[in-house]
């Protein structure tokens, strides 16, 4: 059954008004790109000059796009999404650590939410970002072939060692395990170790996901050599795959330092990367399990018609969709309805350190192109629906 992404009755059935009111006044502000980088900017000195900022802040953007501080209080927001059949990832979304200490954090935090995975079926995956684990500059120093001295030895093998942690737990624990992408100079190292841990853990089934982000024109070849691998070694695949979120720094980059960007030329060619890779992943079920994070409606249909093609039932388990908390209601709650396996990312953690996660969230609807306007205009039909 193909769900029908514009019933807005469905997609904003848990907001109340006022949420409602909150989210469309939200979408209003961040449709203005100017008024979101002197708010981004503004945000950023008040959080580093400890201004009591805090409280509008948790108020508004961080409540729309946060599932709380900890994990406890996520627990509303998990169970009321669990009744309309919309499942949680809890995503401990604090960033840009550099030292060992804040990585062993990262790693406690991470193998806490496995247990509480493991006992809230609303919560069928873990995930983790691999900065999270490690420094950013070790994982481009390996990325890039370069010699590690002693100290820095031990520290990547201390990085190595945390994935092992949390793959093994995960596999242990029977709960899947997703592992976000970042920038593309660092992306070989975290690709490599990746690669390690589905060796070893998905020997059954997918346990370990990587993600492919698709606007990279390179993917689809490192899904065709993962597959290949996978085929000779006898173990299965886990992607995650999703368009991307750092491309305006990674077209930057590529400018500044005169090398061929790894972007796709345009929206259109991601869009068929995107959906080449899942047609791929369909047509090679019996290695790979899909978890796709996708906000297009057009690319969801798509994936719907591959499973009605390929006689893979909507509830199968090596299909999964994905969306951010905050967004794209109207894709989530009406798959759900439809009986598809869903869930929302819940990002959370402590208001300061999720800041970056939430000026990244509002510069990516601030840029992607409809975004923003899509929103406001089913937000708006419901305003309308409901005569608020």
């Amino acid at each position: 059954m193909r769900p029908n992404f514009d019933d807005t009755s469905i997609a904003f059935d848990l907001k109340s008004d006022s949420e409602l009111e909150r989210a469309y006044f939200l979408f209003k502000l961040i449709a203005n790109e100017p008024l979101v980088r002197i708010g981004t900017a503004v945000t950023n000195f008040a959080v580093k000059a400890h201004l009591p900022v805090e409280g509008l802040i948790r108020a508004t953007v961080f409540d729309h796009f946060c599932g709380g501080v900890n994990e406890e209080d996520c627990l509303p927001t998990i169970d009321k999404m669990f009744e309309k059949g919309v499942c949680s990832i809890l995503d401990y979304s604090v960033e840009g650590k550099e030292h060992e200490e804040q990585f062993d954090l990262a790693l406690e935090k991470t193998l806490e939410v496995l247990n509480f995975v493991k006992e809230k079926d609303a919560i069928p995956f873990a995930v983790f970002k691999p900065t999270g684990m490690g420094r950013f500059k070790i994982y481009e120093k390996v990325s890039n072939g370069m010699n590690l001295n002693t100290d820095e030895q031990e520290e990547w093998d201390r990085i190595v060692q945390r994935y092992d942690q949390i793959c093994k737990k995960a596999h242990d624990m029977d709960v899947a395990l997703l592992i976000d992408a970042e920038e593309s100079w660092m992306q070989d190292a975290a690709d490599d170790i990746c690669l390690q841990m589905m060796r070893k853990y998905n020997q059954n089934r997918a346990v370990v996901f990587n993600t492919a982000q698709t606007y990279r024109w390179d993917r689809l070849d490192y899904l065709k050599k993962l597959k290949e691998i996978a085929k000779k070694e006898d173990f299965k695949i886990g992607i995650k795959v999703v368009r991307g979120a750092y491309m305006e720094k990674e077209n930057d980059r590529a400018e500044e330092k005169n090398y061929k960007s790894p972007i796709c030329a345009s929206k259109q060619a991601t869009d068929e990367n995107f959906d080449a890779a899942v047609t791929f992943m369909i047509d090679n079920l019996d290695v790979f399990s899909l978890f796709a994070g996708t906000h297009n409606e057009l690319s969801t249909y798509k994936l719907i018609d591959l499973m009605q093609e390929h006689g893979v039932t909507i509830e199968d388990k090596r299909i999964w969709f994905g969306q951010l908390y905050g967004m794209s209601d109207h894709i989530t709650y009406n798959l759900a309805a439809s009986g598809y396996n869903v869930t929302k990312y819940l990002p959370y953690g402590p208001v300061r350190d999720v800041m970056p996660y939430l000026i990244r969230r509002a510069e990516e609807n601030t840029s992607v192109a409809g975004q923003t306007t899509r929103e406001l205009a089913l937000l708006k039909k419901e305003k309308e629906r409901r005569k608020i």
